[in-house]
């Protein structure tokens, strides 16, 4: 494994930790190239989870934009996606930085109906996965199940309110059997991405909880599994959510935000900056090389 994965799940932990310790990053005041930002147009702010590497890049990249045409941005951390949505919901955060509305989370907009606003979607190829090493002689979740032994009948997953732990409890394992066979344990992505490390290293079997895209399917040895009953859900949208009346107190903003429109090789590269060529506390400095690599991404990007 290369050093700058390494250091990124190195990353993700602390980020991690950093959460759980209920910090609200920075942000307010500063913009994201290190100047201060005038904050004329009021200020937004943005929501998103650390060890969601999806939410920390796309929040940084609004930061950036958001800043460079007026605005003051704040930038708040939380840990479960469950007060992230009452955030948004109760109006304390403007925009959750990247949701999975459509499947994953569709509990969370049912709940708040009527108080929160799609601003739009900006990646339409998301999935949620089942993975295994490449090592390892399975192929299918439908083998899963003759197979618990081997991974000592766990199923390594992430935060209990992600909905990805609710799709493999609640849809995946009974379709396939697995109920009583294996446990799904949760904790952090930090964590399952650390036990994945661990288990690739010493070449042995693991079964994990995954997503695309997410810059982990590149860093390790690892094959999602055949789904052949679909019960990990169809492909959906990565979308910007905001608070009711954003579009209305922040047109400018709202306008910016709905002409970001990422393909699978933009998003992947602009994760793959933040988060492991650069890493933890040099964000902004991932994002003005990524909008430099990428001068045309998006309909409005800011100079």
């Amino acid at each position: 494994m290369k050093l700058r994965h390494l250091t990124a799940l190195a990353a993700l932990g602390t980020a991690a930790a950093l959460a759980l310790a209920g910090c609200a990053g920075g942000g307010a005041g500063k913009d994201s190239d290190g100047g201060n930002a005038s904050g004329d147009k009021g200020t937004i702010t943005i929501g998103y989870m650390p060890s969601w590497t999806d939410g920390l890049s796309m929040a940084n990249l609004l930061q950036n934009q958001l800043e460079k045409i007026g605005y003051d941005v704040k930038m708040q951390t939380l840990t479960d996606a469950g007060p992230l949505y009452a955030g948004v919901a109760q109006g304390d955060i403007d925009v959750f930085a990247s949701a999975w509305p459509d499947l994953t989370q569709a509990k969370y907009m049912e709940k708040y109906d009527g108080k929160i606003e799609d601003l739009g979607t900006y990646n339409d190829n998301a999935r949620l996965t089942i993975a295994v090493p490449e090592y390892t002689d399975i192929d299918s979740i439908d083998q899963l199940a003759a197979n618990a032994d081997k991974f000592d009948g766990k199923i390594i997953g992430i935060e209990p309110g992600a909905g990805l732990t609710n799709q493999t409890e609640t849809v995946m394992m009974p379709a396939y059997g697995l109920e009583g066979k294996f446990e799904l344990v949760t904790s952090s992505t930090a964590a399952m991405l650390t036990e994945l490390k661990k288990a690739t290293e010493k070449k042995e079997d693991i079964v994990v909880t995954l997503w695309r895209p997410f810059w982990a399917n590149q860093a390790f040895p690892i094959k999602d599994l055949k789904d052949p009953k679909g019960a990990m859900g169809k492909p959906e949208g990565m979308h910007f959510l905001g608070a009711k009346g954003f579009t209305e107190k922040f047109p400018e903003a709202a306008d910016l935000i709905a002409g970001i429109k990422l393909d699978d090789d933009q998003y992947g590269s602009l994760e793959d900056l933040v988060v492991n060529k650069f890493g933890e506390g040099k964000e902004p400095e991932a994002i003005k090389q990524w909008l430099k690599d990428n001068p045309k991404a998006f309909a409005t990007q800011v100079d």
